[in-house]
């Protein structure tokens, strides 16, 4: 790696663990947290006050993740007491008699939506995930694998994939399947039942035989029953997902030889950097169509952290210096997103414009930030790592 390019990837790495330790988890901690009632607030005012809405069933099972890795990330503060915070709200007031878990709650805690989303278990899982990896408690991996046994009971398929709902039959969404594949692999390196391995194999395969456009190598949103595009959703493409599945699969790649993930991962990944960046904010835009015509142009803030998390799994895989390049780029138009009236918030949205649309920081981004602080965390790791193995050989030499 050129020695400008490396310098230029630590100096915005170390910018935004400074910022996530100094500043966001002490934050969303002190004023995030609802000490009263239980839980997080789903979203934040400018000047860090709640705004006091339902709160969705993702909520805290992400702010769980981004509290399970505060320590790995250098945070001192009461990590361990944040993510059981949000898991006592979560498993008294989110469970329901089923095994199942609800869409959404008031703030303080009474059920709003009942209806059972694939989406929302994906999470769950994660979320267990996380606690275990940090504490783990045994209770974590018991109600997991509970879990997993209500969605294969209920909610899978009879040829390939899962329903998005038990209440109503709907087209296959990619994105709750690209997330329960994340929590498949989260458990895969914490749990050795099988279960995980055969469940992520499951949805990769069901991504690169059915979902995954030949012709250009993107992913779409929703597909009906034969694996098609829906009418309303056909050729509707959102790079961060590009960018979201990519890593996924280069992740899953550690764990299986098929020779079609890394290609195909990197094929995501290009597509989301040729018609996903806008070259002159250098931002990766809401949506597109499968052919590169702009189909919403607005940067939500998640996008930007995927975009970092493929860039370092990408620049690992393959050792190409363009991935560390794509890595820097997006990690500087990320630090963009924090520039704010009160220090440890974030933005949400960057108009066509260039301008941020006034608006409370969503609290669910948290676990983006954090997934693309530890990807850049363990692709500088590798660098060290590298490194080291190199000076060692000449040394021997």
């Amino acid at each position: 790696m050129p020695t400008a390019m490396k310098c230029d990837l630590e100096d915005v790495h170390q910018s935004l663990r400074t910022w996530l330790v100094a500043q966001a988890y002490e934050l969303w901690w002190t004023h995030g947290a609802d000490p009263k009632r239980g839980g997080f607030h789903e979203r934040l005012n400018l000047d860090a006050t709640p705004t006091e809405e339902p709160r969705r069933a993702r909520l805290h099972p992400r702010q769980v993740f981004a509290y399970s890795h505060a320590v790995d990330l250098g945070w001192r503060g009461p990590a361990r007491e944040a993510a059981e915070h949000g898991l006592n709200f979560f498993m008294s007031h989110y469970k329901r008699d089923d095994g199942f878990y609800r869409t959404k709650v008031a703030p303080d805690g009474a059920p709003i939506d009942e209806p059972i989303e694939l989406y929302d278990q994906a999470f769950a899982l994660l979320g267990f995930a996380s606690a275990f990896s940090s504490c783990k408690e045994e209770r974590w991996r018991t109600e997991a694998h509970a879990l997993y046994d209500a969605v294969q009971k209920h909610l899978r398929r009879a040829t390939s994939g899962f329903e998005e709902s038990v209440s109503s039959a709907r087209p296959l969404s990619s994105n709750s399947h690209m997330h329960l594949l994340e929590a498949a692999l989260a458990w895969i390196g914490l749990d050795r039942d099988p279960c995980w391995r055969a469940l992520a194999t499951g949805i990769v395969e069901l991504a690169l035989t059915r979902w995954i456009d030949p012709l250009s190598g993107s992913i779409g949103e929703h597909f009906d029953i034969d694996g098609q595009p829906t009418s309303t959703t056909v050729g509707i493409v959102e790079p961060g997902h590009q960018f979201e599945w990519g890593s996924l699969l280069l992740l899953f790649s550690d764990h299986h030889t098929d020779r079609r993930l890394i290609p195909a991962a990197l094929r995501l990944i290009e597509f989301g950097e040729t018609w996903g960046v806008d070259p002159q904010r250098r931002a990766v835009m809401n949506r597109c169509r499968a052919d590169g015509q702009r189909d919403d142009s607005e940067a939500r803030l998640w996008p930007q952290t995927e975009r970092i998390k493929a860039s370092c799994l990408a620049a690992a895989a393959t050792g190409a210096p363009i991935y560390i390049s794509h890595a820097f780029d997006a990690t500087r138009t990320l630090m963009r997103y924090f520039d704010t009236p009160t220090s440890g918030l974030w933005r949400d949205r960057l108009s066509v414009e260039d301008r941020f649309v006034e608006e409370p920081a969503p609290a669910s981004s948290f676990y983006h930030i954090v997934g693309a602080a530890l990807a850049l965390d363990r692709l500088a790791q590798g660098v060290v790592a590298k490194v080291s193995q190199h000076r060692r050989s000449v040394d021997r030499a």
